[in-house]
């Protein structure tokens, strides 16, 4: 067990031990990043105490996100299926370098509203079952959009041209692979690291969810946003480790799942609905934002031809290249489901 796993299963599990036996089961949570509003408002929230409420007591939980723990994005899904937590919620797009195929779930441009986002998770789910128990000793449980990703620049960016060249944070692999296809450079960055690298210039741009870049003062370091989610809804998973799963009986499987559907999972995708017009409105300074923090940035919005043009390179570079990653198989099977419900097609 490295130092890392060891801090952790203490810190998680110290309220735990403390605790007289009872009836109820209890959960502990890694969540994604502590400023963001789905941290804020929704995993926190439920898992300290919707879950509770919603099973009458059967169960109950606590949450750290993962920048608290001090966990890297990517290592959240391996901790879970080593134990060091019951469940884990991350970024996919984080865990795709475990699994490639993971890539699929969430794909820049093929969904442009929260409905059509929903059917495309929707059609996912049998996959994303698979690769979480083959990749992960893991129970997927539900997924959490972050709205469409979003690009904030610091300089003036008006068309798909002003891309050339500059330095881009993507929010995931095939983001990055559609960002360098584009024209311009896609840069690894943590989320918190973002602000710093704008400010002193070692990116020029970067790409997150509209309300996340809001509640993490994004805006404060850029001038410019350009709308289209060419980074997708950077959805998140929410998984249960495998051994913990199989040891709750079917009925306490049951409840856990109709908790976090009903309590989680339909509240983020309710909010996404209309999230997105209210965030854009606050982070341009219009007046329709009901909390205004300041800021005063330009929406941009490219065009129809500028439009054309990425959804040619989405499909006739990118989506080829994940295929050769993901292999024949997991290809037939998003042709089958994401595919199917998006129009796309990927050529075998």
């Amino acid at each position: 067990m490295t130092a890392m796993t060891l801090r952790l299963s203490l810190l998680l599990g110290a309220s735990a031990l403390a605790m007289p036996a009872q009836a109820e089961e209890h959960l502990t949570a890694i969540g994604t990043w502590s400023s963001v509003y789905i941290y804020q408002d929704f995993e926190k929230p439920f898992w300290e105490g919707t879950l509770s409420e919603l099973t009458d007591g059967a169960f109950s939980g606590e949450i750290s996100s993962l920048d608290q723990m001090g966990v890297a994005g990517p290592d959240v899904y391996r901790m879970l299926g080593d134990g060091v937590f019951d469940i884990g919620t991350t970024i996919a797009d984080y865990a795709v370098g475990d699994a490639p195929e993971l890539e699929g779930l969430d794909v820049p441009l093929l969904a442009m509203t929260p409905s059509e986002a929903h059917a495309m998770v929707d059609a996912a789910r049998p996959m994303v079952a698979d690769i979480f128990a083959e990749r992960f000793y893991s129970h997927a449980l539900g997924m959490l959009p972050h709205a469409p990703q979003v690009m904030f620049c610091r300089d003036e960016v008006a068309s798909l041209d002003d891309l050339q060249g500059k330095k881009v944070r993507g929010s995931g692999r095939m983001t990055t692979k559609f960002l360098e296809a584009l024209g311009a450079e896609g840069v690894n960055i943590a989320f918190s690291e973002v602000p710093g690298a704008l400010e002193r210039g070692v990116i020029d741009c970067a790409i997150t969810g509209a309300g996340s870049g809001l509640s993490a003062g994004w805006w404060e370091v850029t001038d410019y946003l350009v709308t289209l989610p060419l980074g997708g809804w950077d959805t998140a998973v929410v998984a249960i480790n495998q051994d913990r799963w199989d040891g709750l009986s079917p009925e306490q499987q049951e409840a856990l799942q109709a908790a976090v559907t009903t309590g989680l999972e339909d509240r983020v995708w309710a909010a996404a609905d209309g999230g997105l017009e209210q965030d854009l409105a606050c982070l341009s300074g219009a007046e329709a934002c009901e909390d205004p923090v300041g800021a005063e940035m330009a929406l941009v919005d490219f065009s129809e031809a500028d439009l054309e043009k990425v959804r040619s390179v989405l499909t006739g570079t990118v989506l080829p290249d994940w295929a050769e990653r993901a292999g024949a198989d997991w290809v037939a099977r998003w042709n089958g489901s994401v595919g199917k419900v998006t129009g796309v097609a990927i050529a075998q």
